[in-house]
């Protein structure tokens, strides 16, 4: 286990969320009691796994069944009951150990739950969303089609209807440095995404790019645009984490129920040490507690 059970724990403190929500917490049970927790903070149900527990913090095949199983219970539980499920960073490296056959929980997520499942963030009143997800740099311009960008802005465009826009103002981010320069560094941008935000714009959807990433920040944090299409993870995550000043949520839009997750790592570098900060998880759980 990582820092998950930690920053867990923190964020219940917090008296906000327990006055939002009743909380459920799905997990190992001994991994938590570490980290503080109590059946005052939360009720529990316990997980636990065949394989046997590692001996030091880092990636195994336990935490890996163990992550997997409490998130195929916590789907099952939010499908039926109709509540929102708050995930804990998951370690890939742990699924890929317990042959888990997901890159990670939007992946499984779309299988399962939602065809529609986009990966998107928020912090304050900026907002992004991914026309890829978990996939190397090397692969995007196999990855990036014409109707993958479509359904990304589409499925982006009825997430910001949810949250509370009516009409989405969408910018779409371009692949290449300088949008392409007209082709000079790539023809992703005449090929591929222009013809997506036109089928987008015939589609009644308000959408305008492709801009390079850097100044696409820029404009969103000054309000031109209610949000960003991002090609890929980093441009949305490394802008959104320079640019926010409150913590970033990570949403899996246009499921049967609400998933959202704080937007960090295991960190298995600290985990343990009482060192983690809570603030994403917080904002994590409050964001699912105040939407329900």
């Amino acid at each position: 286990m990582g820092i998950g059970p930690e920053v867990l724990v923190k964020a219940l403190k917090d008296g906000r969320v327990r006055r939002l929500c009743t909380p459920v917490i799905i997990g190992e049970q001994e991994t938590l009691k570490k980290a503080g927790w109590n059946e005052d903070l939360a009720q529990l149900i316990p997980m636990d796994s065949p394989s046997p527990k590692p001996a030091q913090i880092g990636p195994s095949q336990w935490g890996g069944e163990i992550s997997f199983k409490s998130l195929q219970l916590a789907c099952k539980l939010a499908a039926r009951h109709k509540a929102a499920v708050v995930t804990a960073p998951v370690s890939k490296q742990s699924w890929t150990l317990a042959k888990v056959p997901f890159a990670g929980h939007t992946e499984f997520l779309r299988e399962h739950y939602g065809q529609t499942a986009l990966m998107m963030f928020v912090s304050g009143k900026l907002r992004c969303a991914l026309a890829s997800e978990h996939f190397a740099i090397a692969n995007l311009t196999h990855v990036l089609t014409k109707s993958r960008i479509i359904k990304a802005g589409k499925d982006f465009h009825q997430a910001l209807k949810q949250l509370g826009t009516p009409a989405p103002h969408i910018a779409v981010s371009a692949l290449n440095p300088h949008a392409g320069d007209n082709g000079k560094f790539g023809q992703e941008e005449n090929k591929i995404i222009t013809p997506a935000i036109k089928t987008l714009r015939q589609a009644g959807i308000k959408t305008e790019g492709p801009f390079p990433i850097d100044a696409l920040w820029d404009k969103h944090t000054q309000g031109k645009f209610d949000g960003i299409l991002c090609m890929y993870h980093d441009q949305a995550l490394l802008g959104l984490k320079l640019a926010s000043k409150e913590p970033v949520v990570h949403i899996t839009a246009g499921l049967d129920f609400l998933r959202v997750s704080p937007t960090h790592g295991t960190a298995f570098d600290i985990a343990g040490k009482n060192q983690a900060n809570p603030a994403s998880m917080l904002a994590a759980l409050l964001f699912a507690a105040k939407s329900k």
